[in-house]
């Protein structure tokens, strides 16, 4: 019984102490991502795993990652012993499973397993928010070169009056 009520004064704790704007759930967050064009932080975690609570406690905390992760990601998290909604392609037999995704959902890189500290985790982010932009400007450069070109009215007029 003590147990149970540790375990749900930590987790309560953790909730109401959280300042990470965590998505409502995994679907709801990719399309916020999508509206918002923002890569995504997606944790695969379980409430009664040690290197979870480590993640939470230390990177999770770190006020300059949480500031990083509310104003540039989508953040997500999935519990599997909540039976939370996660796809199965970023389903990992160990927690915590750390996956950067792009605005689709789609992975970026493949994930970190296990608990990593802020100072990695904050090289991490900088690393994938530097990625995503530079992603983001290739797409926009390859559909502004692919787009049709508009024919300007002068120049129709004059092959008009040329064919005359």
């Amino acid at each position: 019984m003590k147990k149970i009520i540790f375990f749900t004064l930590m987790f309560s704790a953790m909730l109401f102490a959280s300042p990470i704007h965590w998505a409502k759930d995994y679907k709801s967050g990719i399309a916020d991502a999508t509206a918002k064009t923002k890569p995504v932080l997606f944790i695969s975690s379980r409430h009664t795993c040690k290197y979870c609570r480590i993640l939470e406690q230390t990177a999770l905390s770190d006020s300059k990652i949480v500031n990083e992760l509310n104003r540039n990601f989508i953040p997500i998290i999935a519990y599997s012993d909540e039976n939370d909604y996660m796809p199965k392609e970023l389903w990992r037999p160990g927690t915590p499973a750390i996956w950067f995704l792009d605005e689709k959902g789609e992975p970026l890189f493949q994930p970190i397993m296990g608990a990593i500290d802020a100072d990695n985790f904050y090289k991490a982010l900088m690393l994938v928010k530097k990625e995503y932009i530079k992603r983001l400007k290739a797409e926009a450069h390859y559909q502004a070169s692919n787009a049709p070109k508009k024919v300007e009215k002068n120049e129709n007029k004059a092959e008009n009056n040329s064919s005359k």
